[in-house]
Protein backbone atom coordinates (compact mmCIF):
# COMPACT_ATOMS: atom_id res chain seq x y z
CA UNK A 1 0.00 0.00 0.00
CA UNK A 2 2.82 2.49 0.47
CA UNK A 3 4.26 2.24 -2.93
CA UNK A 4 1.17 2.55 -4.36
CA UNK A 5 0.69 5.94 -2.28
CA UNK A 6 4.01 7.15 -2.71
CA UNK A 7 3.63 6.95 -6.66
CA UNK A 8 0.33 8.14 -6.24
CA UNK A 9 1.33 11.23 -4.30
CA UNK A 10 4.48 11.57 -6.15
CA UNK A 11 2.83 11.98 -9.63
CA UNK A 12 0.43 13.90 -8.28
CA UNK A 13 3.39 16.34 -7.17
CA UNK A 14 4.76 16.39 -10.56
CA UNK A 15 1.66 17.28 -12.11
CA UNK A 16 1.20 20.26 -9.94
CA UNK A 17 4.78 21.33 -10.56
CA UNK A 18 4.43 21.25 -14.12
CA UNK A 19 1.24 23.55 -13.44
CA UNK A 20 2.71 25.99 -11.80
CA UNK A 21 5.75 26.25 -14.41
CA UNK A 22 3.53 26.69 -17.27
CA UNK A 23 1.18 28.96 -15.19
CA UNK A 24 4.29 31.61 -14.10
CA UNK A 25 5.69 30.90 -17.82
CA UNK A 26 2.39 32.30 -18.98
CA UNK A 27 2.09 35.14 -16.26
CA UNK A 28 6.14 36.04 -17.40
CA UNK A 29 4.84 35.62 -20.90
CA UNK A 30 1.40 37.80 -20.77
CA UNK A 31 2.87 40.20 -18.97
CA UNK A 32 5.94 41.21 -20.92
CA UNK A 33 5.40 40.26 -24.07
CA UNK A 34 2.10 40.62 -24.61
CA UNK A 35 1.91 43.68 -22.41
CA UNK A 36 -1.84 42.21 -21.11
CA UNK A 37 -0.99 40.56 -17.40
CA UNK A 38 -3.29 37.64 -17.42
CA UNK A 39 -5.29 38.44 -13.96
CA UNK A 40 -5.79 34.29 -13.39
CA UNK A 41 -2.72 33.17 -13.09
CA UNK A 42 -1.44 35.04 -10.11
CA UNK A 43 -4.20 33.09 -8.54
CA UNK A 44 -3.74 29.59 -9.51
CA UNK A 45 0.12 29.59 -8.93
CA UNK A 46 -0.74 30.80 -5.11
CA UNK A 47 -2.97 27.82 -4.96
CA UNK A 48 -0.41 25.66 -6.13
CA UNK A 49 2.00 26.19 -4.28
CA UNK A 50 -0.26 26.00 -0.87
CA UNK A 51 -0.72 21.93 -2.34
CA UNK A 52 2.64 21.62 -3.57
CA UNK A 53 3.50 22.41 0.15
CA UNK A 54 1.54 20.77 1.98
CA UNK A 55 1.27 17.81 0.25
CA UNK A 56 4.73 18.09 -0.63
CA UNK A 57 5.26 17.80 3.37
CA UNK A 58 3.06 14.58 3.72
CA UNK A 59 5.11 13.37 0.75
CA UNK A 60 8.27 14.08 2.95
CA UNK A 61 6.96 12.50 6.01
CA UNK A 62 5.91 9.43 4.06
CA UNK A 63 9.79 8.94 2.81
CA UNK A 64 11.08 10.22 6.35
CA UNK A 65 12.81 13.16 4.74
CA UNK A 66 11.26 15.70 7.11
CA UNK A 67 13.00 17.95 9.22
CA UNK A 68 14.35 16.18 12.60
CA UNK A 69 16.80 16.43 15.36
CA UNK A 70 18.23 13.43 16.20
CA UNK A 71 20.59 14.06 18.80
CA UNK A 72 18.16 12.22 21.52
CA UNK A 73 17.98 9.23 19.30
CA UNK A 74 22.12 8.58 18.73
CA UNK A 75 22.33 8.38 22.37
CA UNK A 76 20.11 5.74 23.12
CA UNK A 77 20.21 1.93 23.04
CA UNK A 78 18.53 0.32 19.88
CA UNK A 79 15.27 -0.66 22.06
CA UNK A 80 14.60 2.98 23.44
CA UNK A 81 15.33 4.18 20.18
CA UNK A 82 12.59 2.25 18.66
CA UNK A 83 10.30 3.13 21.77
CA UNK A 84 11.30 7.33 21.24
CA UNK A 85 10.27 6.54 17.77
CA UNK A 86 6.96 4.89 18.31
CA UNK A 87 6.53 7.65 20.66
CA UNK A 88 6.94 10.66 18.28
CA UNK A 89 5.02 8.61 15.41
CA UNK A 90 2.37 8.64 17.44
CA UNK A 91 2.55 12.52 18.43
CA UNK A 92 3.22 13.40 14.95
CA UNK A 93 -0.49 11.46 14.39
CA UNK A 94 -2.20 13.15 16.80
CA UNK A 95 -0.88 16.72 16.05
CA UNK A 96 -1.86 15.92 12.25
CA UNK A 97 -5.31 14.48 13.63
CA UNK A 98 -6.34 17.94 15.80
CA UNK A 99 -4.46 20.44 13.64
CA UNK A 100 -4.89 19.49 9.93
CA UNK A 101 -7.91 16.73 9.60
CA UNK A 102 -10.30 18.52 12.55
CA UNK A 103 -8.59 22.05 11.95
CA UNK A 104 -8.47 21.56 8.27
CA UNK A 105 -11.45 20.03 7.88
CA UNK A 106 -13.58 22.88 10.18
CA UNK A 107 -11.67 25.60 7.51
CA UNK A 108 -12.65 23.78 4.51
CA UNK A 109 -16.32 23.07 6.26
CA UNK A 110 -16.57 27.08 7.66
CA UNK A 111 -15.63 28.39 4.16
CA UNK A 112 -17.69 25.69 2.71
CA UNK A 113 -21.01 26.85 4.43
CA UNK A 114 -19.78 30.63 4.29
CA UNK A 115 -19.69 30.49 0.23
CA UNK A 116 -16.60 32.28 0.16
CA UNK A 117 -14.84 32.34 -3.37
CA UNK A 118 -10.98 33.65 -4.82
CA UNK A 119 -11.55 36.68 -6.21
CA UNK A 120 -10.30 36.38 -9.57
CA UNK A 121 -11.07 32.56 -10.56
CA UNK A 122 -14.35 32.71 -8.67
CA UNK A 123 -12.93 29.70 -7.25
CA UNK A 124 -14.97 28.16 -3.66
CA UNK A 125 -11.94 28.50 -0.98
CA UNK A 126 -13.27 25.38 0.56
CA UNK A 127 -11.01 23.43 -2.60
CA UNK A 128 -7.86 25.49 -1.67
CA UNK A 129 -8.19 24.41 1.83
CA UNK A 130 -9.28 20.94 1.36
CA UNK A 131 -5.45 20.13 0.95
CA UNK A 132 -4.94 20.30 4.89
CA UNK A 133 -7.07 17.39 6.05
CA UNK A 134 -6.04 15.68 2.98
CA UNK A 135 -2.21 15.75 3.76
CA UNK A 136 -3.03 15.22 7.42
CA UNK A 137 -4.93 11.96 6.39
CA UNK A 138 -1.86 10.95 4.04
CA UNK A 139 0.50 11.65 7.15
CA UNK A 140 -1.36 9.54 9.61
CA UNK A 141 -1.71 6.80 6.89
CA UNK A 142 2.61 6.72 6.51
CA UNK A 143 3.20 7.22 10.43
CA UNK A 144 0.80 4.20 11.17
CA UNK A 145 2.72 2.15 8.37
CA UNK A 146 5.67 3.47 9.83
CA UNK A 147 4.90 1.70 13.31
CA UNK A 148 3.13 -1.45 12.02
CA UNK A 149 5.24 -2.82 9.50
CA UNK A 150 8.44 -1.07 10.24
CA UNK A 151 8.80 -2.19 14.27
CA UNK A 152 12.48 -3.26 13.40
CA UNK A 153 13.46 0.41 11.94
CA UNK A 154 15.98 1.81 13.09
CA UNK A 155 18.13 5.40 12.42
Amino acid sequence: MKKLLDKSLGITLVVLMAAIVITVLWQIFSRFILNSPSSYTEEIARYLLIWIGVLGAAYASGQKEHLSINILQEKLSPKSRKKLLIGINILIIIFCLLALVLGGGNLVYTNYILGQNSAALHLPLAYVYMVLPLSGILVVIYKINEIIYHKTYLL
